[in-house]
């Protein structure tokens, strides 16, 4: 399934919905920026909290926290040495753990989520001729709001780059 995106999702303070391939509405983003860690809400269509997305504060990498019903279910961390391609990790604290890798060019959007060698979802802003928007890929039987979530990790610490280096 193939999911809407707007970018810079931390620069604006405004709600928004992420939309199917059709233009129907998905989930809902929450922006709580009021809070202390800049946080996201995502919820199904129906209103239901599916997640939460909180900037992890004083880390040395940047790193972002995905949780579910009170619990850290993902860290997402922009990998410290990354010499051929933009690179970032996502470990893994349900279900015996484990780590993703997210790799691609950040600059451009447009990158793989992967378990191995196994592709979870795809990041594109080719798809869409929108300005500020992306396309999330994910492929069948795999967590979507946790790869959009994923994703959405991954424009903030591309935009947290961008602010440090001009």
């Amino acid at each position: 399934m193939r999911y809407l995106v707007r970018e810079r999702l931390f620069d604006f303070k405004d709600d928004f919905w992420v939309t199917d391939a059709h233009g129907d509405r998905v989930f809902f983003v929450d922006a709580k920026m009021l809070s202390l860690h800049h946080t996201l809400v995502l919820s199904d269509a129906s209103g239901r909290k599916l997640a939460s997305i909180k900037h992890k504060l004083l880390t040395f990498t940047d790193a972002m926290d995905i949780e579910h019903d009170g619990r850290v279910v993902a860290t997402v961390h922009k990998a410290v040495f990354s010499p051929l391609h933009h690179r970032a990790v996502v470990d893994l604290h349900d279900d015996g753990g484990g780590r993703l890798e997210a790799v691609g060019d950040l600059i451009d959007k447009e990158f793989e989520v992967r378990d191995g060698h196994r592709v979870l979802a795809r990041i594109s802003r080719k798809w869409f001729r929108l300005r500020d928007t992306y396309g999330v890929d994910v492929a069948p039987g795999e967590n979507e709001p946790l790869m959009i979530c994923i994703a959405v990790c991954l424009d903030r610490i591309h935009h947290d780059e961008e602010e440090r280096h001009g």
